[in-house]
């Protein structure tokens, strides 16, 4: 059997808010609240499952998402028609712009308990070692 991953746990201040503002910006649903955990999947198997903890115990994390081009324009009207704010780079230096790297479009934002959130519509590829 080759490696997959298969699920992560997010801390969120409020595990139903994170989960359905992220499944609402991806398109995606909200599972059934399974123990302390909401989940959210994705088409690849991986879910998220965010579980509630204290605001002061969060440590910032960064999740990346690939979405099709209809993808991103469907999750881009929503970031825009829900006012968020949202950057071409991950350090906050470009709001209100996209970046077009590798061939593609992608752009960051924050979600409720402040992960940094990225869709990409092509993956990154990067030099040969």
């Amino acid at each position: 059997m080759s490696v997959e991953l298969n699920h992560t746990i997010v801390h969120s201040r409020d595990n139903r808010e994170s989960a359905e503002f992220l499944a609402h910006i991806l398109g995606l649903e909200v599972g059934a609240e399974w123990g302390p955990f909401i989940p959210v999947g994705t088409s690849n198997g991986v879910t998220l499952d965010f579980a509630t903890i204290p605001a002061e115990s969060i440590t910032p994390q960064h999740y990346a998402f690939l979405v099709s081009d209809e993808e991103f324009d469907a999750a881009f009207a929503r970031i825009r028609e829900a006012g968020i704010t949202y950057f071409a780079d991950p350090h906050g230096k470009q709001p209100g712009e996209i970046n077009h790297h590798h061939g593609g479009r992608g752009l960051y934002f924050m979600d409720p308990a402040g992960h940094g959130m990225e869709i990409i519509t092509t993956p990154y590829t990067f030099p040969e070692q």
